[in-house]
C-alpha cells in the first residue's frame, strides 16, 4: 500500500517541464498533485487555472526551466502570480534545472547577468522560496533574497557507481571550474582525480590541451553539472583514451544534451552517461548509452522537511 502524507496543507503542482518527476515526487511524499490546467490561447498567451483551494497552504511548484526555457519560466511566473492571488501561505519554487545559470557574470562589456535578471523575475511574482539542484554557478545563491536550497546530486551519482565496482578508478574534471565537484565524487570513490586543461575559444566550443593527473591504464569517470552539446565531454573521453585511460564513463547532473549531443555521444568513446531526471529526456534521447537516475526521493524528502520545518543540510551529504 503506497503512504499518504496527513497534512492536508501541503500541496505539490506541477506545470509542463518534467510532470514523470513531479509524479515521481508526489508518490514518495504521498500525496496526490493539485489540480490545475495550463493552456494557451491562440496567440500562444499562456492561461493557468488553480483548479482546488490552496488558501493557507504550503504549495510547491515543481518546473524545471530547460527547453523551451523562456515558455517554462513564464509558466511558472503566472503561476506564482495565480497562487499568491489565491492566499497561498508559501509558494516554494522546485526548480530541478535553473535554466540561464550559465549567464551568471560579465564575461565581457554590454553583457547581462540574465541568472540573476530570473531570480529577480521570480522573487517580484511572489516566489517565497527556492529549491534548486547543482546550480552551474553555485553564487547564484546570492543573487536571490529569499532562503534557496542548493541541493547536490553528486551523492546520488556516486552511489550508482560504488554499485558497479570499477576497479583503478580515477576520476576527471573536464575543466578546471569543476574540480570541488570532482574532488567530492572522488571522496566518495575513494579515487585520485584529473583535470582536462581545456581552452574554449567561443561559445560550445572546446579545445582539449592536456590532462593534468595519472590516468593510464584506469577507468576514468568524467563528471560535470551539465552537458549541453556535448562537444567539451566527448573531447575529453578521447584525450583519456589517447592518454591511455582503460575505458570512459562520464555523468551529469543535468542532461540539456541540445543540437548534436546525442549523436556526439553515440559515436563516442564514452562506455556509458549517467544522468538524473532533473531535465525530462524524450524518448528519442534514450539511447542504450545512457543510464537516468531519478532524483524524486532527494526532492521529496526536501519539500517535506521545508513544509516541517526541519533541517534540509543533511541532504547536501
Amino acid at each position: 500500500m503506497s503512504k499518504v502524507y496527513a497534512d492536508e496543507n501541503l500541496k505539490v503542482f506541477t506545470l509542463n517541464s518534467n510532470p514523470a518527476l513531479a509524479e515521481e515526487i508526489a508518490k514518495v511524499i504521498g500525496v496526490e498533485l493539485g489540480k490545475c490546467s495550463v493552456a494557451r490561447f491562440s496567440d500562444g498567451e499562456v492561461q493557468i487555472n488553480i483548479e482546488e483551494s490552496i488558501r493557507g497552504c504550503d504549495v510547491f511548484i515543481i518546473q524545471s526551466t530547460s527547453a523551451p526555457v523562456n515558455e517554462h519560466i513564464m509558466e511558472l511566473l503566472i503561476m506564482i502570480d495565480a497562487l499568491k492571488r489565491a492566499s497561498a501561505k508559501t509558494i516554494n519554487i522546485v526548480m530541478p534545472y535553473y535554466g540561464y545559470a550559465r549567464q551568471d557574470r560579465k564575461a565581457r562589456a554590454r553583457e547581462p547577468i540574465t541568472s540573476k535578471l530570473v531570480a529577480n523575475l521570480l522573487e517580484t511574482a511572489g516566489a517565497t522560496r527556492i529549491i534548486t539542484l547543482d546550480l552551474h554557478a553555485p553564487q547564484i545563491q546570492g543573487f536571490f533574497d529569499i532562503p534557496i536550497d542548493h541541493l547536490v546530486g553528486v551523492p546520488i551519482l556516486g552511489e550508482y557507481f560504488k554499485s558497479k565496482s570499477l576497479e583503478d578508478v580515477v576520476i576527471v574534471s573536464p575543466d578546471h571550474g569543476g574540480v570541488t565537484r570532482a574532488r567530492k565524487l572522488a571522496e566518495r570513490l575513494k579515487a585520485p582525480i584529473a583535470i582536462i586543461d581545456k581552452r574554449r575559444p567561443r561559445p560550445n566550443v572546446a579545445e582539449v590541451m592536456n590532462i593534468v593527473g595519472q590516468v593510464d591504464g584506469k577507468t576514468a569517470i568524467l563528471i560535470d553539472d551539465m552537458i549541453d552539446t556535448a562537444g567539451t565531454i566527448t573531447l575529453a573521453a578521447n584525450a583519456l583514451i589517447e592518454s591511455g585511460a582503460k575505458e570512459v564513463y562520464a555523468c551529469c547532473t543535468h542532461p540539456v544534451l541540445s543540437g548534436p549531443a546525442i549523436e556526439r555521444i553515440q559515436n563516442s568513446n564514452i562506455k556509458e552517461l549517467v544522468v538524473t531526471n532533473s531535465i525530462e529526456l524524450p524518448e528519442e534521447k534514450k539511447i542504450d548509452k545512457v543510464t537516468e537516475l531519478s532524483v524524486a526521493p532527494l526532492m521529496g524528502e526536501a519539500i517535506i522537511r521545508v513544509h516541517e520545518e526541519q533541517s534540509v543540510s543533511t541532504l547536501f551529504d
